[in-house]
């Protein structure tokens, strides 16, 4: 769970949020399969993919924004910066890929 602090709690947080939410209607699908279920499962998906990506696009403004203004930015901490930056949109499409294979197993399930 380290991954989420490292990613910063203010998207990761809402995000593995979403993927319980995900999980728990999966869960309610299983017992009341309904067109409904499914298509919440997919809007949660794809919102968690889209807010991931938000994530890594508002922290690397930031980031440009702080190496704009510094004069001398090693390589390391560059590399640092981008593979902590890529948490947030990587959780969400581990969420997106989540949501859309529960959605392809309810449907499989749908009589």
């Amino acid at each position: 769970m380290n991954f989420i602090m490292d990613g910063g709690p203010i998207f990761m947080v809402p995000l593995l949020t979403l993927m319980i939410v995900i999980i728990i209607l999966f869960a309610k699908g299983l017992k009341n399969n309904t067109e409904k279920t499914h298509k919440l499962i997919n809007s949660l998906a794809l919102f968690s993919f889209v807010f991931g990506v938000l994530g890594f696009v508002i922290g690397m403004l930031g980031a440009l924004d702080d190496i704009s203004h510094a004069n001398n930015i090693a390589p390391q901490v560059l590399a640092g910066g981008f593979k902590i930056g890529l948490l947030s949109p990587t959780f969400g499409m581990v969420i997106f890929l989540i949501g859309k294979l529960f959605t392809i197993i309810l449907t499989s399930m749908k009589k």
